[in-house]
């Protein structure tokens, strides 16, 4: 039997860096998203339940499927084993926004 892939997908939402597990990831349709199917998250028979990996399981409860933009993207690792989902607050000057044009006002 073939073994099931495991991606380790880290990207930036609102200042926070979340590091998420999953099956299936594909460049979108939507041009400039990848798209992440079938996340994955730590078994609930398990004693001990990490809250923070609780909280995400939760948010992420009724996603069939996430379209990310591709500036959002830290970085995508195929790993061997899946982790811990974790969100951490992203600190001030690690990661850069990508740069937009600047606005026009009228005036």
């Amino acid at each position: 039997m073939a073994q099931k892939n495991i991606y380790r997908v880290v990207y930036i939402n609102e200042d926070e860096v979340f590091e998420l597990y999953a099956s299936n990831v594909y460049n979108s349709d939507l041009y400039g998203f990848i798209e992440v199917e079938a996340w994955l998250f730590g078994e609930r028979s398990q004693l001990l339940v990490d809250p923070a990996e609780e909280k995400l399981k939760n948010a992420f409860a009724g996603v069939k499927r996430s379209f990310i933009p591709m500036t959002s993207i830290i970085r995508i690792d195929e790993v061997e084993q899946q982790g811990t989902a974790k969100i951490t607050t992203a600190k001030s000057g690690t990661v850069a926004s990508f740069p937009r044009p600047p606005i026009k006002t009228d005036k």
